[in-house]
């Protein structure tokens, strides 16, 4: 009973401040972007929203959990801790699982931090999207809501991510290759009177990847938290205490599934596509 209890009040805190008022519930309304400290510099919007206070909160705590994971120290004899665990872990995926099946070894030095940082600061911010915390904006009855959101849900956000990927992946391209050398690579051998047609494909294809990079990862988390919001608001939108028996445990597995599934599979297979692209800019004939 108590363990119900807990599992009920934490689902009641990731629902929004609207989902008590009957039939006023929109879970999309959650990934709105208000403006909450406004920066305009001239054409440029620089403002505080949510995705940005969210980006920020992952951005520390990806740098405090590379200084405690990475830094520890084992004595001699020692069994190695819990953090030293994890630092062990983290850092043999993305090495062994990332780094090394997507990059030539000449690259590693130079891009492998690239795509291990990219890939905690995802894992980090996706984990933090299923926290709840008080930061949705609103507020009910004076007191502000807590609530669930993945800055990642947002496609700025992600498309940005894929964007330093996609400039760094033709950036070493030309520098390794030359200009000539490796935008010819795109040009697989062909009749001369298919190049007309294969040509424009290619280059289409360099760019649907940043296109794929970015919507995999923010169609995915939307749709885990919409689920989520979704199934919990239902029972405070129809006004039923019975709907619980239901919701709850549906919006648990949901919940679950993605923070022991989709949290880190997306991180990985954003920051393994990266490595992959990167090292075939590099090497292009493999």
């Amino acid at each position: 009973m108590k363990r119900a209890l807990i599992v009920l009040s934490t689902f009641a805190l990731l629902v929004p401040a609207n989902a008590f008022a009957r039939g006023s519930f929109d879970p999309t309304d959650e990934f709105k972007q208000n403006e909450w400290i406004p920066i305009h510099l001239g054409p440029l919007n620089l403002s505080i929203t949510k995705a940005v206070a969210y980006l920020m909160i992952g951005s520390l705590l990806t740098i405090v959990l590379g200084i405690v994971s990475m830094r520890a120290r084992v004595g001699v004899g020692k069994k190695p801790g819990r953090s030293q665990t994890v630092g062990e872990l983290l850092y043999d995926v993305a090495q062994t699982q990332i780094a090394e099946q997507g990059l030539p070894s000449k690259a590693m030095s130079r891009w492998f931090p690239y795509v291990a940082s990219l890939f905690l600061f995802i894992l980090v911010v996706n984990l933090l999207g299923f926290l709840p915390l008080p930061l949705t904006g609103k507020t009910w009855h004076g007191v502000p809501t807590w609530g669930i959101y993945a800055a990642t849900s947002s496609l700025s956000v992600t498309l940005a991510l894929a964007l330093l990927t996609f400039v760094f992946t033709h950036v070493e391209g030309v520098r390794w290759n030359g200009p000539v050398r490796y935008f010819k690579s795109w040009i697989p051998e062909a009749p001369t009177a298919l190049l007309a047609l294969i040509v424009p494909l290619e280059i289409l294809g360099q760019f649907m990847r940043l296109i794929s990079l970015s919507v995999r990862l923010f169609a995915n988390m939307l749709a885990g938290h919409i689920l989520i919001l979704t199934f919990i608001g239902l029972m405070f939108i129809l006004q039923s205490v019975v709907l619980a028996v239901f919701v709850i445990p549906i919006a648990t597995i949901f919940y679950i599934f993605e923070v022991v599934i989709v949290v880190g599979i997306q991180a990985f297979i954003f920051a393994a596509l990266s490595a992959i692209y990167i090292g075939s800019a590099i090497e292009p004939e493999h």
